[in-house]
């Protein structure tokens, strides 16, 4: 390897030798996309849509244009972490502004379901709730799905069906500022694909030359 190359790698930060490393490795400066599948929040996210779809139907009535409201901020947060995660590949700019639309629609969906709670006369669950509690305990399970909190959210008793959705919601928010935390701290280090595609030249540039 030249002396040059190795001036230009010393001077990129340790992600940019990261970014050198897998083009030359894999000959691709896009890295690979997170399987959203596998993304605990987007499981999260499809839960509490899946709820929220039933809650509404349950609990509400047509013409009640909440239904509708909500399901569509349900379905809001699950796509914009699908979409955010599908971007990640080529833009983590457009990634942070996704994952924030969709913490943003989970926040309205938890005042909707405050609002059903209020103007009944219900009680939001506390932090020190034995249910919360029990809560904790189920989503920290491996592979926890719609089957494992389904007698809470199908629960006929609209006060626990609605606070079981509510820990759901706040659980995929958690998760939501813990990736935007992440992405917000990495993305002055690691840059986006402008980024990548400089370094992948600057290789591509060096083999040509013989020098790797």
């Amino acid at each position: 390897m030249s002396f040059q190359l190795l001036f230009s790698l010393a001077l990129e930060s340790l992600y940019s030798i990261k970014q050198h490393i897998r083009f030359i490795m894999t000959g691709s400066f896009i890295p690979p996309q997170d399987c959203y599948h596998n993304q605990l929040s987007r499981k999260k996210a499809q839960i509490v849509y899946d709820a929220t779809v039933y809650f509404c139907n349950r609990f509400y009535r047509r013409p009640d244009r909440t239904i509708d409201r909500m399901v569509q901020a349900a379905r809001s947060g699950k796509q914009h972490i699908v979409e955010g995660s599908q971007a990640s590949g080529t833009s983590e700019e457009t990634e942070i502004k996704l994952i924030s639309v969709a913490r943003a629609s989970f926040e309205e969906l938890l005042e909707d379901y405050r609002d059903f709670l209020r103007v009944r006369g219900l009680q939001e669950w506390p932090q020190g709730h034995p249910y919360t509690k029990r809560m904790r305990e189920l989503n920290s399970q491996p592979g926890a799905d719609y089957d494992t909190f389904r007698k809470g959210i199908e629960h006929a008793d609209p006060e626990i069906s609605a606070n079981v959705a509510m820990e759901l919601i706040k659980v995929t928010t958690f998760l939501l500022d813990r990736q935007l935390q992440q992405l917000e701290k990495s993305f002055p280090e690691e840059g986006g694909l402008r980024e990548r595609m400089h370094n992948a030249r600057i290789v591509e540039r060096s083999k040509r030359k013989g020098d790797i």
